[in-house]
């Protein structure tokens, strides 16, 4: 997404998803204070879209670092700003992007390789196979330069038409053949085969023909081998919430792929706190919903001049929206998507405890000069009331930061304890807390042990 001429039509019905029956409720004392927290009790993430030109503004960056748990790039990332000249390719301001999310220990979407809008121009003066060999180089070259680095990529953004149809828009891209969309995710994959693969686009949030021909293509994709991992809402509200929202999610989850919320934003109005907590609520109810981005932090940063329709006002100031969403995460407690939103290129192996217990493993995401890595904290038969995690750091490695989880050393042999608000996990349920250090990641197997 970025800034088009449209305006989303959207059902005025507000439908407030109510959570399922079993969703246990967790005390106000226990309760996660901020929204990555808070969604990654139930091993979600709730991420921002952020830009680099205002990552020098305290405010932006300080709501930032103490709120989210991912970010995706608002334009850094796009053919036009990382490819400016064929086969000269900048990736500066997209950097910014990922050594901000690194910095802070969080997932990054990447976004978004092929785009019918934001091309440069000299993409948009080819045409046939001198655009479709330009187009999967583009794809082929930035994921590669982000390999290891981006849990996941819209590879595809917007490529159906609005209306009753249910069909493709017409592009530039879509006339190079119908197959442009299954190279552009092959390409995708062979260049990164640990990031979650996404198709995204807008109008999609409800039962309709768009997101009917979207399901059609995923069912499709998935019965050929294509590869496809998820699918992205972009869920730019008006003052209502489809009344079919979570019922949508649950199909393509039940196409066999990931769901996201990726560009949510909602009309300042009487019920945004509502649509807000509807979105929120209906994620929780979908176990294959990994995750929630919001597009931008404050109302001044919206490309939505004048709806007003983010968490947080132009001073930064949370508003009644940013309570509903945290409130509905904390409600949902420790429960566990059947998809962890966690891809990395390497993972222990790890053997569930027998009887009582825990056990961990740990998934990496590596680079040269530094690491994050998540862990995740499993129960055995019996619910874990309290765990310490250790393990040993390679020679030369460093914590850096250490997140929904307090620490005991920072080099060699080191020690993780839970925080207030995940320490107990139902009895085979798990819970998740991350690091990032410099040098090489752990190798072996984390010990756990419960109480």
């Amino acid at each position: 997404m970025t800034i088009r001429p449209r305006f989303v039509v959207l059902s005025a019905a507000v439908a407030a998803s109510v959570l399922a029956a079993g969703i246990a409720m967790i005390g106000t004392a226990d309760a996660a204070s901020t929204l990555g927290a808070s969604a990654a009790q139930s091993g979600r993430y709730f991420g921002a879209a952020i830009a680099a030109g205002r990552l020098s503004d305290g405010t932006y960056t300080g709501i930032l670092n103490r709120e989210f748990n991912s970010v995706t790039p608002e334009n850094e990332m796009k053919w036009d700003a990382t490819e400016p000249s064929r086969g000269s390719f900048n990736y500066t301001n997209g950097d910014r992007i990922l050594n901000q999310g690194v910095s802070m220990g969080a997932k990054v979407r990447g976004h978004a390789l092929l785009w019918h809008a934001q091309q440069p121009s000299w993409a948009q003066s080819l045409s046939g196979s001198t655009l479709r060999s330009a187009a999967i180089n583009h794809v082929t070259q930035v994921a590669t330069h982000y390999k290891g680095k981006i849990y996941a990529w819209d590879v595809v953004n917007e490529a159906f038409a609005d209306g009753g149809g249910g069909g493709r828009r017409d592009s530039n891209l879509q006339r190079t053949g119908n197959d442009w969309i299954e190279a552009a995710f092959r390409a995708a994959r062979a260049a990164d085969p640990n990031a979650k693969l996404c198709y995204n686009d807008y109008n999609t949030d409800g039962v309709n023909a768009k997101s009917t021909g979207v399901l059609n293509m995923v069912k499709d994709f998935k019965a050929r081998g294509v590869p496809i991992d998820c699918v992205g809402f972009q869920s730019h509200l008006g003052t209502g919430i489809p009344g079919d929202y979570q019922s949508n999610l649950q199909r393509f989850a039940d196409a066999g792929v990931d769901v996201q919320i990726t560009e949510l934003d909602v009309a300042q109005g009487g019920n945004q706190a509502t649509v807000y907590a509807g979105v929120t609520r209906a994620c929780l109810a979908v176990s294959r919903c990994t995750g929630i981005t919001v597009w931008g932090i404050r109302d001044s940063d919206s490309w939505r001049t004048g709806e007003n329709p983010l968490l947080f006002d132009n001073s930064g100031n949370k508003k009644a929206a940013y309570t509903s969403v945290l409130n509905a995460l904390n409600a949902a407690g420790p429960t566990n998507p059947t998809t962890s939103p966690t891809t990395s290129p390497t993972t222990t192996p790890t053997t569930p405890p027998v009887g009582g217990g825990c056990s961990a493993s740990t998934s990496l995401n590596q680079w040269n000069g530094g690491y994050v890595a998540t862990v995740r904290v499993a129960a055995g038969s019996s619910a874990v009331n309290g765990w310490t995690v250790s393990l040993t750091l390679p020679s030369g490695s460093a914590l850096t930061s250490v997140w929904s989880a307090t620490n005991t050393g920072s080099s060699g042999a080191v020690s993780f304890r839970n925080v207030s608000y995940n320490g107990q996990i139902a009895a085979g349920g798990y819970t998740e807390f991350g690091f990032q250090g410099t040098g090489t990641g752990p190798a072996g197997t984390p010990a756990c042990q419960a109480g």
